[in-house]
């Protein structure tokens, strides 16, 4: 049976969260802050032409004949007619006034070091650029980045773009056979790669994984190796040519930066793949800049003079908007971190965050959550001062919003959580941080120029500001959005388009962008993002999102996170399990699982009382931190446990299993 065909899973989502108590932006924060004008939403508002104030932070070649095109919905244009080079407008544009100020400070494995000014990036850069260019790379060959967070990273990511070759960045921590289909899927004669990084201190060896993948693609790729050291610490093939080398024949040359369209793409970012192949989000170069740029100014109040740590990992969109293009467009100073946040100590962010005086820091709820667990007394240790703080990556439960607050802005540093995907570019619901009150575990307001509504499942569009939760679309484009996916538009249609949009018409305003989140905007106007609609569960004929639920589990002290997963039930359809990480130092007891069976009780209502509340060690989650509840859904279920190649560690589900059912 279809959804459209079950009355109960076609009702709408229920969202049950209290309502959070509201937030001042401290007022030394507002004096300094860079977007504190409430009529930039009007002017933004005014579509298309307000987002030309967004172009305008950038370098043009050539300036644009149209701000935009609609008349082949969903293939927006932006920018129309515009010229201009990403890696020119990240770094060239910076060295009359900037060139002796640190543009990367990348803090390696057990305090390794090193501090790489905007000159220093300008000859690194282009010496990759000739490098790359001397293996055969023309403009528009896509270049298969393998990399970790070394500098190598952005480097590269820059050279690719100083030539016109869109790269497409795999995650370190992916799989050879993740390598493997990207590189098909990308089509790409090019792989570049290391010979190992580390990880808790341990040297890991990666060229592996580019071995492995050559055996599983149908392409002959060049490969270009870095090394982590001066001479490589691990078996490299000799087919493969050292950049180290190519480095040293092309010293100190220089490459004109590419005058690329707006509408070129500048690089392809695959989805995860979680269920079915992995898709290519293609980005252009224009509108995209131009959107991470300004976000990077209005929403994280990024200023030159800046240290600003973004802590994720530029393999995945927010490395790519929030610490490569974003903050470099403004010729700001950001920090890179190579190895975990407990090596080789659980004080470790803390202590990089004192040692370099960070203003501003970037991270996840999944690592406030996992600060938590680790207790308040590793941040109180050192001395630092965040004057702003950011989430992304998933909603935010408010007792973590709230620890973070505390714990690590010391109650004067103001906190926005940021909704938006891979496929949106950049940030489309957040608060700008000096003009809207901060509300625990909500993403805020619409950004500016972005118009988010509600629908239910038929398409109906539900009221305003009602309260009531439904699917989240976007109405009318904004320039980062991605331009398709990549060799496949069918899919791109089919997967974010027409689910809520009139795809016969050739009216771009009957085009709904579907992002796949189930979301409630409360009476005050602020938007909470209830997860995935795949996280939705249907009790007794409520449907409740995870995340709603594993807020409410994570209002018990005791608790270091948590994830639901529906349990099929005869009687209520699906009932919820709960997994529950403990704080350290807490000890298992029925009287914490009864805890945690009354705040659900009490958040939610009787009816939502999880069937069963487990105790893990560990949650499985995927190399960018976000939880599988897909995994523990089969565990749950007594299923066969599906994919788990794209986990963190493959074997947490397994040892979950075993826990529960003993076999």
């Amino acid at each position: 049976m279809s959804d459209s065909e079950d009355p109960e899973a076609s009702a709408t989502i229920e969202a049950r969260l209290r309502e959070q108590e509201y937030f001042r932006p401290p007022t030394k924060f507002v004096g300094q802050a860079n977007a504190t004008d409430p009529a930039i939403h009007d002017e933004l508002d005014e579509f298309p032409d307000g987002f030309e104030r967004y172009a305008e932070l950038l370098d043009w070649d050539e300036s644009w004949d149209q701000t935009f095109d609609g008349s082949n919905p969903p293939f927006f244009e932006w920018f129309v007619g515009g010229k201009l080079n990403a890696s020119y407008n990240c770094v060239d544009r910076h060295l009359e006034e900037r060139k002796n100020q640190t543009a990367l400070l990348w803090e390696g494995t057990d305090g390794e070091q090193e501090n790489i000014t905007y000159q220093d990036l300008y000859r690194r850069v282009n010496e990759m650029a000739a490098a790359l260019r001397a293996q055969g790379v023309e403009e528009d060959d896509v270049v298969t980045v393998h990399l970790p967070m070394v500098p190598a990273l952005p480097i590269t990511m820059l050279a690719c773009a100083r030539i016109g070759a869109p790269h497409s960045v795999v995650f370190a921590g992916f799989s050879a056979q993740a390598l493997a289909e990207r590189v098909d899927s990308a089509q790409s004669d090019y792989i570049v790669t290391i010979d190992g990084y580390y990880r808790r201190g341990d040297f890991l060896e990666h060229i592996e994984k580019t071995d492995d993948a050559l055996k599983q693609t149908d392409r002959d790729p060049t490969v270009l190796q870095w090394n982590r050291h001066d001479e490589a610490k691990a078996d490299v093939d000799d087919d493969y040519v050292e950049v180290d080398s190519l480095l040293e024949e092309h010293a100190l040359e220089t490459v004109e930066p590419v005058s690329r369209d707006a509408e070129d793409p500048l690089f392809l970012m695959y989805t995860s793949g979680t269920t079915g192949k992995p898709k290519g989000c293609q980005h252009r170069t224009g509108g995209y800049l131009a959107y991470a740029a300004a976000t990077s100014k209005n929403v994280l109040d990024i200023k030159p003079e800046d240290t600003y740590w973004c802590a994720a990992d530029i393999g995945w969109i927010t490395g790519h908007s929030y610490i490569v293009y974003g903050p470099l467009a403004l010729g700001t100073t950001s920090v890179m971190y190579e190895d975990t946040p407990d090596h080789p100590h659980k004080g470790r962010i803390w202590e990089i965050a004192e040692k370099y005086d960070v203003d501003i820091f970037h991270t996840s709820p999944t690592a406030v959550r996992m600060f938590m667990k680790w207790g308040e007394e590793y941040p109180e240790s050192y001395d630092f001062d965040f004057r702003h703080m950011t989430t992304v990556g998933e909603p935010i439960q408010p007792e973590a919003w709230l620890w973070y607050y505390k714990h690590i802005g010391d109650e004067d540093a103001v906190i926005v959580d940021t909704w938006w995907q891979t496929e949106t570019g950049g940030h489309l619901i957040t608060n700008l941080p000096a003009l809207d009150d901060m509300k625990p575990g909500s993403a805020g307001k619409p950004a500016p120029g972005i118009k988010p509504a509600l629908v239910d499942d038929q398409g109906e569009k539900l009221p305003e500001a009602s309260g009531q939760a439904g699917n989240l679309i976007i109405e009318r484009p904004w320039p980062s959005m991605l331009q398709t996916v990549y060799g496949n538009d069918e899919r791109f249609i089919s997967t974010y388009w027409e689910d809520f949009s009139d795809t016969d018409s050739d009216d771009w305003t009957d085009w709904n962008y579907k992002a796949g989140d189930g979301a409630v905007q409360a009476q005050d106007g602020y938007w909470r993002i209830l997860g995935r609609l795949d996280d939705v569960m249907n009790v007794a004929g409520h449907r409740l999102g995870t995340m709603e639920l594993e807020s409410a589990v994570s209002e018990v002290e005791a608790v270091a996170e948590a994830a639901v997963a529906p349990r099929k039930d005869a009687e209520k359809g699906e009932v919820p399990d709960v997994y529950v990480i403990l704080r350290e130092g807490v000890e298992r007891s029925d009287a914490v699982k009864a805890d945690i069976v009354g705040a659900v009780e009490e958040e939610i209502g009787k009816f939502a009382r999880p069937a069963n509340v487990i105790f893990v060690d560990e949650l499985p989650k995927t190399r960018s931190g976000k939880i599988m509840r897909r995994l523990l859904e089969e565990i749950s279920n007594g299923e066969e446990l599906g994919d788990t190649t794209t986990l963190r560690d493959p074997s947490v589900p397994e040892q979950i299993r075993e826990q529960i059912h003993g076999d």
